[in-house]
């Protein structure tokens, strides 16, 4: 048989060999570090035995996949020393995941000691170095010897699996786990690991099932990764913004108001205003949008002509109903007939039901409707800073990036069909130019999130309707020049999106911003106008955001700046701090012209050592200090330390003031020099 390597290299052999073997008959070195074998395009055990012409790539600690196999080997290494430990612990499951691997356990919560001694008994299983072997059993067989080791959790998964499925399973030392691998050869290769945490987590992630109690761990083949690891988990804790946020007195929650509801606190409540101001006038005064307010809620009746309420009502707060069950029986309506279904919608019997938007879209096109448009009216670009309303799952919920009110830039524009190219284009410079500001745009990706063919009962329109208007986002974005990906069943129930992703510290990805197409809402809502030979035209409509959430945004710029936001953005941009009280006099002169240029300051006048008051300002993240002594007093001057430069000497207070004016006015990016003590 012939053995194509990765190379295109042939290796001939006139009988069945291991995909480990041949690694060794390559080198000794390879084998050494090998973590898994891809076999004509499928990954599989090092062990597996080949007899036949095949592909074979020999993949290491190096690839993402041995990687993820290497961990995997690891956290059945993790459940087998929590056996030895714990015999009455149950198992769940333990998977890989990007930077590590976690096992979830039916047991009591496990604090720092235990993962200690955890970790210490897996030494000792990866020092003896049991082989991992693989073994199948037909279903039954395995159901019955999962119920004989009294592992409830791995019963349900195999009694969801079909009838007459193969069952496979590993088996290292007396420790035996369903399981599809691949894995290592033994427990002997594991070099560096280390159990980060523990907490809870819900059997199979339903809030409705058992919760569970999850450690998670990572590993490494070398220790010296292993430590770079851990030191930049470290740094990522300093910039969690769950944490920063409520250390710097950004935002705060409160259980008697609500999971998801947030409180900002004066200087959060600054950032967001400031960030708000400059959207809007950005919108308005160069963009060329109208601005309009509306209600926090409506009828169900206006959710129901787009198909909303079917669509998203599950995750909206629905008060004034009387009987739940009509509520939830409602269908939707697969066959709009426009002007009519809207009549019959608006005379629905639950017409006061009620419910907080999750979105202003329909809202906004009552505004366009108001009065009759022509083409020379379009585009017409609607703007609103909305406050909406989720009701999203309390396991979903984070800090200030997934909540259950909050606050996006929200705009709807309306547009004839010839339109929609340099609108949808000018919609994506908008959202980079506002990304580029903020110093976020290198951190972004770019997905068009598609319809899902395979359901075609979650959207509306059909087939032809979903590949017409792919086919011109895609050339939209092929034409901007714009790097992106594509993604099925992303999309929404009636238009594709361009989703501008960024990932957490945690390496968690959200939507940032979003950019949609829409072709059929403005046949629901009766919308249209008066083209140039004076018919009556469908317009299409653009569903976007030019920076997103408020909430999600100012949790993502914590965590890239560490709380050392640009100056412009900072709520507090200088503390003047005088040496003693004798110079308060000369700090309120200072304080006082800041304020005359519009500069955010306020004085430190507490009876403290000018150490303890630089120490201070510094841990609160101030960008700008300013001294005043004799010496400055005497001469008009104040001396300057930032949080860029350290010690910037004296210098004459109008130079300082026109020098952070212009910073403020430009929106200026500064590197951090000086970190907080």
């Amino acid at each position: 048989m012939k053995i194509t390597l990765k190379d295109g290299s042939v290796m001939e052999y006139d009988q069945p060999k291991s995909a480990y073997d041949i690694a060794l008959d390559i080198s000794q070195g390879l084998a050494r570090v090998a973590c898994l074998a891809e076999i004509d395009g499928e990954e599989k055990d090092l062990r597996t035995m080949i007899d036949h012409d095949a592909t074979l790539n020999i993949l290491t600690f190096d690839d993402p996949r041995g990687k993820r196999a290497y961990r995997h080997t690891t956290s059945h290494v993790l459940a087998e020393a929590v056996k030895h430990l714990y015999p009455d612990v149950k198992l769940a499951i333990g998977p890989s995941i990007e930077d590590g691997f976690y096992y979830d356990f039916e047991s009591a919560p496990f604090n720092r000691e235990d993962l200690d001694k955890i970790e210490a008994e897996m030494k000792k299983i990866i020092k003896k170095g049991d082989r991992l072997e693989k073994f199948t059993l037909p279903r039954d067989e395995a159901i019955a010897l999962m119920k004989e080791r009294n592992e409830p959790y791995k019963v349900e998964l195999i009694e969801d699996l079909p009838e007459g499925e193969e069952i496979s399973f590993y088996r290292q030392g007396d420790f035996v786990d369903l399981c599809a691998g691949p894995h290592l050869m033994s427990t002997k290769p594991i070099k560096a690991y280390k159990l980060i945490s523990s907490s809870g987590a819900y059997w199979r992630g339903d809030e409705h099932n058992k919760m569970l109690t999850r450690i998670y761990g990572t590993a490494y083949t070398k220790k010296e990764d292993l430590e770079a690891h851990l030191k930049h988990l470290e740094d990522i804790k300093k910039r969690d913004h769950n944490r920063l946020g409520r250390e710097m007195d950004i935002f705060t929650t409160v259980d008697v108001i609500g999971q998801g509801l947030p409180l900002f606190m004066p200087r959060g409540t600054k950032i967001i205003q400031r960030l708000q101001r400059w959207i809007e006038d950005l919108e308005d005064y160069e963009w060329g949008y109208v601005r309009t307010r509306t209600p926090y809620m409506a009828k169900s009746s206006l959710y129901k002509i787009s198909d909303h309420w079917y669509h998203y009502k599950d995750g909206m707060f629905v008060f004034g109903y009387d009987d739940k069950e009509q509520l939830d029986s409602a269908q939707p309506h697969e066959n709009f007939n426009g002007v009519q279904d809207i009549a019959m919608i608006e005379n629905d019997s639950d017409n006061d039901v009620y419910a907080l938007r999750p979105m202003t879209c329909p809202f906004q096109y009552y505004v366009y409707k108001a009065r009759a448009k022509s083409y020379r009216d379009l585009p017409y670009r609607m703007g609103e800073t909305s406050t909406l309303f989720r009701n999203e799952d309390s396991g979903e919920m984070h800090g200030l990036t997934r909540v259950r009110q909050f606050t996006i830039s929200e705009g709807h524009l309306v547009c004839t069909p010839e339109q929609i190219d340099e609108e949808f284009k000018n919609c994506v410079k908008l959202a980079k130019y506002c990304l580029t500001t903020l110093g976020l745009e290198e951190d972004v990706t770019y997905r068009m999130s598609k319809w899902d063919p395979k359901n075609p009962d979650k959207y509306l329109g059909t087939a032809a309707d979903w590949d017409k208007v792919q086919d011109a986002m895609r050339k939209i974005l092929d034409e901007i020049g714009l790097k992106y990906t594509e993604a099925e069943g992303e999309a929404a129930f009636y238009g594709p999106k361009l989703d501008i992703q960024a990932k957490n510290v945690y390496g968690k990805e959200d939507t940032m911003i979003t950019i949609q197409l829409d072709m059929f809402l403005s046949e629901r809502y009766d919308m249209w106008y008066t083209d140039k030979d004076g018919e009556k035209k469908r317009p299409y409509i653009i569903h976007r955001t030019s920076l997103g959430c408020y909430e999600r945004t100012l949790a993502w710029m914590i965590e890239k700046y560490a709380g050392h936001f640009p100056t412009w953005l900072c709520p507090e941009q200088v503390r003047v701090l005088p040496i003693s009280e004798k110079f308060a006099d000369y700090a309120a002169e200072v304080n006082a012209e800041l304020k005359k240029n519009g500069i955010f300051s306020t004085i430190d006048e507490r009876n403290e050592k000018i150490g303890y008051k630089i120490r201070a300002a510094r841990l609160e993240r101030i960008p700008y200090m300013l001294i005043v002594g004799a010496k400055e007093q005497e001469t008009g001057e104040v001396s300057v330390r930032s949080a860029y430069e350290g010690d910037e000497g004296s210098k004459p207070l109008a130079d300082f003031i026109s020098a952070i004016s212009e910073e403020i006015r430009t929106k200026a990016i500064r590197q951090v020099k000086v970190e907080e003590e």
